[in-house]
């Protein structure tokens, strides 16, 4: 590598952001991990100080406002965090010659059908989450700034609160669940996508490729395949997981029904191997059984 890179990540105690520590510890390069108590991404003149003083020449956005349900009463915070901050960390990029790398979701889209979403097809988010979503992905485009973004879905990871998590906890709690079947996608292990971006960054591959790709794992599946797989993986027999409609759970906000992501331009891009879901679920739930019993 000819240069050493200054790489900024936002939201790095998140999900993402907790697989970027592990991974970056092993660069040469310099990553400069915050959240909100280092750095308010929503206060501009903050943004750019710190990526200007600090030399960044990379910024990972991880931070977003990721409750999709408090989202439709707390609509003005989730702009603030999921549009207005991502026009700040663009705009201070932009000055300082920065490629930003941002993660977006695939609540972007609505319902779209069943054929798997590609970038190019057009956006229609369904509720607050995914428009303030969509704002930020704008708000890059009109700053003109070097840009990646990185649209996701489903993640779930050993940090934070996730389905993955809620439902080892649910499948041992209790003798029954329903989980929704009528919603469909592709859990995304926060690891995997982690490994890309620090592939693509630590391998100087994004000069020139910049543009919104998509990235989950592989495979599709239901929610209630989902909670299905994790308790037989664990072993967690005595409860009876039903499946139900959406429907029959109402929520704040509308959901998706299809949402799996086409991987095709990110693969042949950057030549990146995407694991299955499954394979991937497994590898968490090892680093999870590990992790409790050295504690």
């Amino acid at each position: 590598m000819s240069n050493k890179h200054r790489i900024l990540v936002t939201g790095a105690n998140g999900q993402l952001g907790y697989e970027l520590r592990r991974l970056g510890g092993a660069s040469p390069n310099d990553y400069i991990f915050t959240d909100v108590a280092e750095l308010d991404i929503t206060d501009a003149k903050a943004v750019d100080a710190m990526v200007g003083s600090e030399k960044c020449d990379v910024i990972i956005n991880c931070a977003a406002y990721t409750n999709v349900d408090r989202a439709e009463e707390e609509p003005l915070v989730a702009e603030a965090i999921n549009a207005h901050a991502v026009g700040n960390l663009a705009r201070a990029a932009k000055k300082h010659n920065a490629t930003l790398f941002h993660i977006s979701t695939d609540y972007v889209f609505g319902d779209e059908g069943n054929t798997p979403l590609s970038e190019d097809m057009p956006t229609r988010p369904l509720g607050v989450y995914g428009r303030t979503k969509l704002q930020g992905e704008q708000a890059i485009a009109e700053s003109g700034c070097k840009a990646i973004i990185i649209r996701t879905a489903w993640l779930y990871s050993e940090a934070g609160n996730n389905f993955l998590k809620t439902m080892l906890r649910l499948t041992s709690e209790r003798e029954h669940i329903n989980v929704v079947f009528d919603q469909v996608g592709t859990p995304t292990y926060a690891g995997d996508l982690a490994l890309a971006l620090f592939s693509i960054i630590e391998g100087d591959m994004y000069a020139g490729r910049e543009g919104i790709y998509h990235f989950s794992n592989e495979g599709v599946c239901s929610w209630y395949d989902f909670a299905v797989e994790i308790a037989r993986a664990v072993g967690n027999s005595r409860c009876n997981i039903e499946p139900c409609r959406s429907k029959d759970f109402p929520t704040k906000a509308t959901r998706p029904s299809y949402s799996v992501l086409d991987k095709d331009k990110i693969k042949r891009v950057f030549g990146i191997v995407i694991p299955h879901w499954r394979e991937s679920m497994f590898y968490c739930l090892k680093r999870l059984l590990a992790q409790n019993q050295s504690k």
